[in-house]
């Protein structure tokens, strides 16, 4: 295998296939964005200085994505974990916006649609997850919550659908003990839970986006209150407070748009975490990146990353949405 191996050209072919599904992974582990990229980079000089050491025992996929795995635990011992925030606290009824959280506090990062797109996964026959569900922030950010080996093993055996003797391969523990890593990581994520209204159709969406986009361009909070479910949930991480109900939305979108908010503002769509998000600006320069989370009944919930420099990461035109 490695007599064949000559130079960085056909290093780069034999691992740019994986390469754009190991970032997924890492971010799925981690959260971050950056840290993702970073991680991947760093798969790829680990893979590279020990090519002489893979000996094709196992697929050149499940090597790689060993080594990504152990690059991540690598940072999940040095960082704090990842939240959003919705997951701590009492959610306010009316909206009275605080002062924000310390810089370094890290918060979940949301993910373009695209990487997954470029990433062309195929979960295995075993995945208990659908490719969507798998990249939601609700539960992206509760993978954030476990330890590191609990993350791994739920997204090799649950997400990507790898037997359990592959997993524990991959995680260098015996088939038993990567059961009982992935019982204890289940019980702890918890399973997705069936929706109780539909998921939106591919018009429904772009109904949703046009008349959310106009509402923002308008300051038109009746159109906003006219998409919202009830019991909508609202967060603009780094700001440590989250709102629910519609009163409280609307009190946030008056504020926001009235004098001195910092309008006028205009949006263009794309997609994160498998939900419509847009890039909202404030005249011409970026302000926030929204992820609105919607069923057929209305808009669930609305996060408001608070954070320009997200803009590089959704510089892609919105692409059709997919039911």
């Amino acid at each position: 295998m490695t007599a064949q191996v000559q130079g960085d050209d056909a290093f780069q072919q034999l691992v740019e296939a994986h390469q754009h599904a190991v970032r997924v992974h890492c971010y799925r582990l981690l959260g971050s964005l950056q840290d993702a990229e970073d991680l991947t980079q760093e798969t790829l000089l680990r893979a590279w200085r020990s090519l002489d050491r893979f000996e094709g025992r196992a697929s050149l996929r499940a090597w790689l994505y060993r080594i990504a795995t152990n690059a991540c635990f690598d940072e999940i011992d040095r960082r704090a974990r990842r939240a959003l925030p919705d997951m701590s606290g009492t959610p306010h009824s009316s909206f009275t916006p605080g002062p924000p959280v310390p810089a370094e506090t890290p918060w979940l990062d949301p993910m373009p649609d695209a990487w997954l797109e470029l990433a062309d996964e195929s979960p295995g026959p075993e995945a208990r997850y659908e490719a969507k569900e798998s990249i939601e922030l609700a539960f992206v950010a509760a993978l954030q919550q476990l330890p590191g080996r609990q993350r791994a093993a739920l997204l090799l055996r649950d997400v990507l659908g790898w037997s359990t003797d592959e997993v524990a391969e991959i995680l260098d523990l015996s088939t038993a003990a990567t059961h009982s890593v992935l019982q204890r990581a289940r019980a702890n994520v918890g399973r997705p839970v069936t929706p109780t209204s539909p998921r939106l159709t591919q018009e429904a969406e772009r109904n949703l986006v046009d008349r959310y986009m106009g509402a923002w361009e308008r300051g038109d909070v009746q159109e906003l209150l006219a998409l919202l479910k009830a019991d909508a949930r609202l967060s603009m991480p780094p700001l440590p407070e989250w709102y629910i109900g519609r009163e409280a939305i609307a009190e946030f979108f008056q504020w926001v748009t009235g004098p001195g908010g910092g309008g006028p503002y205009r949006s263009e769509p794309t997609h994160a975490n498998g939900a419509p998000a847009f890039r909202i600006y404030a005249g011409d320069e970026p302000s926030v990146l929204q992820v609105v989370e919607a069923d057929a009944e209305g808009i669930v919930s609305i996060t408001s990353f608070m954070n320009p420099s997200l803009f590089r990461y959704f510089q892609e035109r919105g692409r059709k949405p997919t039911e």
